[in-house]
């Protein structure tokens, strides 16, 4: 008997999962993959190093991670609707005031503000604005909207480019604004209503699911150490997989693999990730996400050892590896809290969930660049230490259901 079951689609489901990712992917370029792009030439129009650039960008991640339990607790209330609503109109302001910025004072109080829309507004509130709307029938919605937001580099890091080049930076963001206006906000204000709560936090999911039972407090108070176990497994992964987001063609390029080879190699993790999140809800839909979870952190050392025995030839399997381990994880971020506590107060406990995994997110880009510059090739031992804690709190866990 499979320990997770997953239920039949909800009507208008796989609309409100499409309508979620598509605004996943936009919001996502549209903040979260800018300074990639735009640093550069950001700085060099104000006069400071880009380094500066992304002491701002991770301020505004150290944002993201005190918004999120407010804004999942929001949405376990009232539903996402309106919350994402209100998270396109601040990241609309704040891309217009971006492209205004003269001292590096405005730029770190402008990333503070979009800090605050990408903490309310990305993942997270989608995964919770699901599970109001469906309860334990969201997993198959966390999958798709994570195919969409797989796509999110592919399409936004070319797009703000030739933005960039075509017209400049300043005018990128502005084309942004646009975009969660014109396009996200009236995506989000289709989306259907949640439904009415039963009593003080249960879920009621539209007609044709089975509510979600109630979860007592006490047998959530009894569930600590699983918490915090989830807790450390989300800091590590999301660590990993940041430091590769802003490290990864230079990491193949130390291996000994030429600027053209990483790039080309790099861009092989989003198809990866892509591919992954279709196989893992193909095969292993019927089972507790925990032990996709177990398989998929797998990956992340197995690429390491590709990469450090092999070096420059071992490149485009580091990045297959990598895509595919990385993408099962991020489905699994939202599915395993859901399959473990149940879709009671699932949107502020998730919040609380990503708090470590936001903190680690903002320092992965300086500690792996700064282990990088130290150790070059050792720095995968890094990695290999954030894996095996994952690793083993994931053993750790028993794939309980609520």
């Amino acid at each position: 008997m499979p320990l997770f079951s997953a239920p039949s689609f909800a009507p208008g489901q796989v609309l409100t999962t499409c309508k979620l990712g598509l605004g996943q992917m936009l919001s996502w370029g549209s903040a979260f993959y800018l300074p990639a792009i735009l640093a550069g030439a950001m700085g060099e129009s104000l006069g400071i190093p880009p380094s500066r650039i992304f002491a701002a960008f991770s301020l505004a991640l150290l944002m993201m991670a005190l918004t999120g339990p407010v804004a999942g607790r929001l949405i376990d209330r009232w539903g996402g609707r309106p919350l994402l609503m209100a998270t396109n109109l601040l990241f609309a302001l704040g891309l217009v005031l971006l492209s205004q910025v003269q001292t590096h004072v405005q730029l770190f109080a402008v990333w503070l503000l979009l800090g605050l829309a990408m903490g309310a507004g990305l993942y997270e509130a989608a995964f919770a604005t699901s599970v109001r709307l469906y309860g334990k029938a969201a997993r198959g919605s966390i999958v798709g909207i994570t195919l969409f937001g797989g796509f999110a580099s592919t399409l936004s890091w070319p797009l703000t480019t030739w933005l960039l080049h075509g017209w400049g930076w300043r005018e990128a963001c502005l084309v942004w604004a646009g975009v969660q206006l014109l396009v996200l906000l009236p995506l989000h204000a289709s989306l259907p209503r949640a439904p009415a709560r039963a009593g003080a936090d249960a879920v009621v999911p539209p007609t044709g699911l089975p509510a979600a039972p109630a979860v007592p407090a006490a047998a959530l108070r009894g569930q600590w150490l699983s918490l915090v176990l989830l807790a450390l497994t989300f800091a590590a992964i999301w660590f990993i997989g940041t430091s590769m987001m802003s490290h990864l063609p230079r990491l193949l390029m130390v291996s000994g693999a030429s600027a053209t080879a990483a790039v080309a190699a790099a861009a092989l993790v989003g198809p990866a990730q892509v591919a992954s999140r279709i196989a893992d809800y193909a095969f292993l839909r019927r089972a507790h996400p925990l032990w996709s979870a177990r398989i998929a952190v797998t990956a992340y050392p197995l690429a390491a050892l590709l990469l450090a025995v092999f070096g420059a030839p071992g490149a485009w399997a580091y990045a297959l590896a990598f895509g595919l381990g990385n993408g099962i994880m991020t489905v699994v971020i939202g599915t395993l809290p859901l399959a473990m506590f149940g879709a009671q107060g699932y949107g502020q406990r998730q919040g609380l969930l990503m708090v470590p995994a936001r903190m680690t997110q903002a320092s992965a880009p300086f500690l792996f660049g700064l282990a990088l510059e130290q150790w070059q090739l050792g720095a995968l031992w890094v990695l290999m230490l954030a894996a095996s804690m994952a690793a083993t709190a994931l053993w750790c866990l028993r794939p309980k259901q609520v």
